[in-house]
C-alpha cells in the first residue's frame, strides 16, 4: 500500500525510516479475513507497534490487549501478535485503521483523516449487510460514519453502544484499547469483553438464522 496524499505524514514517515531503518514506516494495510463478519477500526498505527511491524495492532500494548480479547472470543488462533510472520491468523475478523500512517504524537489532523477516508470506505464496501463494525474510539467512530456518508449527530459515540446503520450494518463503540485508557482504567478488561460478548452473541444469532434458511 502506497499513498502520498498527506505531506505532513509523508515527511514524518521519511524521518521515522531514517531514525529506524528496520521499521515498516509506510501506510499499514488492513489485516485479516476478506470475508469477515467483524471489522475492527482503530485510530492509526502505533509508532513502535504497527508502524514497526506493518500489521495493525501488532507489537505494542494496545495490540496485546486487543489480540488477547480476540483470542478469548474465537476471532484468532493465537493470543499474541508480535510480528507479521508470527503465524497469527484472524478468524471471521479483519482489522484496519481510520488513518493508515502513523501521525506525530498519534494525533492525525482532520485533513489527514479525510484524505484516508476513501481507503476506509473501501474496507467497508466489501462487507456483507449483516456484518458488524467495531470502532475503537471517537475518531474511528466518526471516520466510519464519514465513510458511509452519515452524520455524527445522528449516531453519537458512547462506549458499549450499538448503532443500527441505514445500510444494515451494526456499528459498535468502544473506548480505544490504548495503553493510557487501560492503565487509567477508563477501559477495563471487563468493559472490553462485554462489548465483544454482545458482538459475538449477535453474530451467533445471525449465523443460526442463516443456517435455518438453508
Amino acid at each position: 500500500m502506497e499513498c502520498k496524499d498527506c505531506p505532513r505524514l509523508v515527511r514524518y514517515l521519511n524521518q521515522v525510516k531514517c531514525d529506524y531503518p528496520d521499521y515498516h514506516a509506510r501506510p499499514v494495510p488492513p489485516f485479516g479475513d476478506t470475508d469477515a463478519k467483524l471489522l475492527i477500526v482503530g485510530l492509526a498505527p502505533g509508532m513502535h507497534g504497527a508502524n514497526r511491524t506493518g500489521r495493525p495492532f501488532t507489537g505494542d500494548n494496545a495490540g496485546i490487549f486487543l489480540y488477547e480479547t480476540l483470542y478469548r472470543f474465537g476471532f484468532t488462533n493465537k493470543p499474541r501478535s508480535t510480528d507479521s510472520n508470527d503465524g497469527l491468523r484472524l478468524i471471521g475478523c479483519r482489522i484496519t485503521n481510520a488513518v493508515k500512517c502513523v501521525p506525530p504524537q498519534n494525533k492525525p489532523e482532520h485533513i489527514e483523516i479525510s484524505n484516508c477516508n476513501k481507503y476506509l470506505s473501501n474496507d467497508i464496501k466489501v462487507l456483507d449487510k449483516d456484518c458488524v463494525i467495531l470502532a475503537l474510539g471517537t475518531i474511528a467512530h466518526k471516520a466510519v460514519l464519514m465513510a458511509l456518508g452519515l452524520k455524527t449527530k445522528d449516531f453519537l459515540f458512547a462506549h458499549g453502544t450499538a448503532h443500527i446503520l441505514p445500510n444494515g450494518l451494526t456499528l459498535y463503540d468502544s473506548y480505544h484499547c490504548s495503553r493510557y485508557n487501560t492503565q487509567t482504567r477508563r477501559l477495563s478488561q471487563q468493559m472490553f469483553e462485554a462489548v465483544f460478548a454482545r458482538i459475538s452473541h449477535q453474530l451467533d444469532k445471525q449465523k443460526e438464522a442463516s443456517s435455518c434458511l438453508t
